[in-house]
């Protein structure tokens, strides 16, 4: 059955000499499709069989295994981030994570974020804000959302003074003891990345140290409950985010 699908292309495999094998991220899941002859440089797939383009690829749809492709059409080259080592990197990252939630959570709305993510990567804005804010919207779809609303001890909405990695969200002066402290701007800023369309996102104007407590506060929690080892952001952690 000839089907056409939008996705991109999260990992290439050769196969044999002149073919590749595909893992194409759709909104549905991910999709294998072998790209015959997309290894030789007159092959008119050369183009789009590559990791991360995103395209409408025609397939020969074979439901369960392999299918094959047949053709395609690029919908966005983003160039800016494919032509960026840090864009690289940081792209490297946000698409590792992504395939592991859907490995335990598959939801269209991830496909339309992780989209969304690249595209504002791809427009100049803040690299590291951008993950975060995927990072936190990801977080409900492996099941262990941060508690922004309350106390995540007491479950009291007043005097809340700081947010903790540890205990799973913010804590009240009452459960306090010895957290770090992270002030009021921090903690709304972190609510304002969960809460915000990715796609309305203009221009980003936040304080350096927001920026860092926050992508510093993430990397605990992301430690403490999510169980995922990613090398990509083991990489970015020890080369590009400071």
């Amino acid at each position: 059955m000839l089907k056409t699908i939008r996705g991109i292309v999260v990992n290439e495999t050769p196969y044999s000499e002149t073919s590749k094998i595909l893992n194409i991220l759709t909104e549905e899941g991910i999709v294998g499709v072998i790209a015959k002859g997309a290894k030789s440089l007159k092959s008119p797939l050369r183009v789009i069989a590559c990791k991360f383009t995103y395209a409408d690829f025609t397939i020969y749809y074979n439901e369960g295994k392999l299918s094959t492709l047949k053709e395609g059409s690029i919908v966005d080259n983003f160039n800016h981030v494919k032509t960026d080592l840090v864009l690289i990197s940081y792209l490297s990252y946000i698409t590792e994570l992504v395939v592991q939630v859907i490995k335990q959570q598959m939801a269209p709305q991830i496909f339309h974020l992780y989209i969304s993510t690249i595209k504002k990567l791809d427009e100049g804005l803040n690299p590291m804000v951008m993950m975060n804010i995927l990072e936190i919207k990801l977080l409900d779809y492996l099941g262990v959302g941060i508690e922004l609303n309350s106390c995540c001890v007491c479950g009291s909405t007043k005097n809340i003074i700081t947010i903790d990695p540890d205990r799973g969200g913010y804590i009240c002066s009452k459960c306090y003891t010895n957290e770090i402290i992270y002030d009021e701007k921090t903690r709304k800023m972190l609510r304002m990345y969960y809460l915000v369309d990715i796609d309305s996102i203009t221009e980003l104007k936040i304080k350096d140290y927001i920026v860092t407590n926050i992508n510093r506060f993430l990397n605990i929690y992301y430690d403490r409950y999510t169980g995922l080892y990613l090398q990509s952001k083991n990489f970015l952690n020890n080369n590009i985010n400071f």
